[in-house]
């Protein structure tokens, strides 16, 4: 007589049953100091005949729901060069056993007890991120009700890999995740679900600590399955954790600083450029800046594959404050009096005094040219009045001098009955014309060297107005951009 499968079925479960009354029985008559004690003869009962290294399904064609969810208690470290997120998170799963279901009106109403983890099924979920062995505190019991749910809760320090990205510090967000799945039971054997709903774990921030560097945005949830030879599928639950920098220690002792080095730089432009007073204050300050980026070097952090906008940043400042040092150092050449400098192009004339104060509305150049007028007139009229003087001078002193010799010649001739010379002028007078014409000469090649050198610092003085003014145009426009840049991102 062949036997159908349901029957047999039954009879297994029947005899199943049998043997956990009997087992009930058995264990209510022991006696001794566990007599009474109702969690004992429940560990009894669950533990008698239990298989831990056996799925805990009656039907193996059961799939295993495994429950799981995860709350971030705190962000401990973030390894920017080595690319590694270390962060303490409380992780929670629950799943069915069917063998640990007891009746709760046998064992006085007990409807959960905790056993030691090392006795039951455990599933093998993993974090795929692993890359090394956290402190984690031991949790040696779970929890088990009496329709055979078990809930393991444990907290764990996670040391896992995670790709970040710099180029925006100290304004960056960055997106870690955890990715848990089973490491040998395919999808018919292991499924994984969510303990709560998306928007609940998405908000969740009731447990995070948030005084530290980082600040927890949220955490979002992805439910996959994939293959690897496509023969075998398994299920995978991938978290990401997503968060955000605060830049307010950042911006305090890395910005303000840079800024204000760069505005005493801007002010250096109001010192005369004919003066060495604007070279020495321009070389501290690319001293004081260099000093700055060294001692900043160690807080900036470093990959290999990237470099952060604020390093950017950084360079970009010390480029222009070496411009801005050279730009000082020709002016200073430019404008410098030498008695040697040839005079200023016609072409230069025409581009720098004339074309450029009128294009940029460089109104320093008329006060400035006036001032040389004024200045060139009284000089005009000065080395007119003493070489008139001088002339004046002279030409009377020669004339009084010609009469008296003439008169004392022509005596003397007289008396000696000679006739008298066509010689009038003295061999003395010669010598003083000559020193005369030479000073005369001095003076005007002295006048020339110095409208020369007029004419260069009145180029000087208009060019340094108009490299002022591009470089100004320059530091505020890129100023603008990265801190339109930042405010996004922080906002973002």
């Amino acid at each position: 007589m062949r036997i159908s499968p349901g029957w047999t079925a039954l009879v297994s479960l029947l005899i199943y049953g049998a043997s956990r009354a009997c087992t009930v029985k058995k264990l209510g008559s022991n006696t001794g100091r566990f007599g009474n004690a109702t969690l004992v003869r429940l560990s009894e009962f669950l533990s008698a005949g239990y298989k831990k290294g056996v799925r805990p399904v009656k039907d193996w064609r059961t799939s295993t729901i495994v429950a799981i969810d995860l709350m971030v208690y705190s962000i401990l470290n973030v390894d920017e060069k080595n690319q590694v997120l270390t962060t303490y998170v409380w992780y929670r799963q629950s799943w069915t056993d069917e063998f640990l279901v007891w009746n709760p009106e046998d064992f006085d109403e007990v409807k959960q007890v905790s056993i030691p983890t090392a006795n039951v099924w455990v599933p093998d979920i993993l974090i795929n991120e692993f890359v090394d062995v956290g402190k984690s505190p031991d949790i040696p019991y779970v929890y088990v009700t009496h329709n055979g749910l078990v809930r393991n809760y444990k907290p764990i320090q996670v040391v896992t890999a995670c790709t970040l990205n710099i180029y925006n510090f100290p304004f960056d967000v960055q997106k870690c995740s955890l990715t848990f799945q089973s490491w040998l039971h395919t999808i018919d054997d292991i499924n994984i679900t969510l303990m709560r709903s998306p928007e609940e774990l998405r908000e969740d921030k009731s447990v995070f600590m948030n005084q530290g560097e980082w600040e927890l945005l949220h955490i979002l949830s992805n439910y996959k399955i994939f293959s690897v030879d496509n023969d075998d599928y398994y299920a995978e639950m991938k978290f990401h954790v997503v968060i955000r920098r605060r830049p307010l220690f950042y911006t305090v002792n890395l910005l303000l600083p840079s800024i204000f080095l760069m505005v005493m730089d801007i002010v250096g432009f109001y010192l005369p450029p004919d003066s060495g007073e604007r070279v020495s204050f321009k070389i501290t300050l690319l001293l004081g800046y260099s000093v700055f980026l060294i001692i900043v070097s160690d807080t900036l952090p470093a990959t290999a594959i990237g470099t952060p906008l604020i390093g950017v940043y950084f360079v970009v400042c010390m480029a222009l404050l070496v411009i801005s040092l050279t730009e000082t150092v020709l002016i200073v050449r430019l404008v410098h009096k030498q008695d040697l400098q040839s005079p200023v192009p016609h072409w230069v004339k025409y581009l720098v005094l004339e074309r450029a104060p009128v294009l940029f509305c460089i109104h320093q150049k008329h006060r400035f040219c006036s001032r040389l007028s004024s200045q060139a007139s009284d000089l005009e009229h000065y080395k007119d009045s003493n070489y008139g003087t001088a002339q004046c001078t002279i030409h009377h002193t020669c004339e009084i001098g010609q009469r008296h010799s003439q008169h004392d010649r022509e005596g003397g001739l007289l008396g000696l009955h000679l006739p008298p010379s066509r010689d009038s002028t003295p061999p003395v007078m010669d010598n003083i014309l000559q020193e005369v014409t030479a000073i005369r000469h001095f003076l005007e090649k002295r006048d020339r060297c110095r409208e020369v050198a007029k004419e260069w610092l009145q180029v000087g003085y208009v060019l340094d107005v108009l490299l002022f003014r591009v470089y100004l145009v320059a530091m505020v426009a890129y100023s603008i951009t990265l801190g339109t840049l930042w405010s996004v991102w922080q906002v973002a």
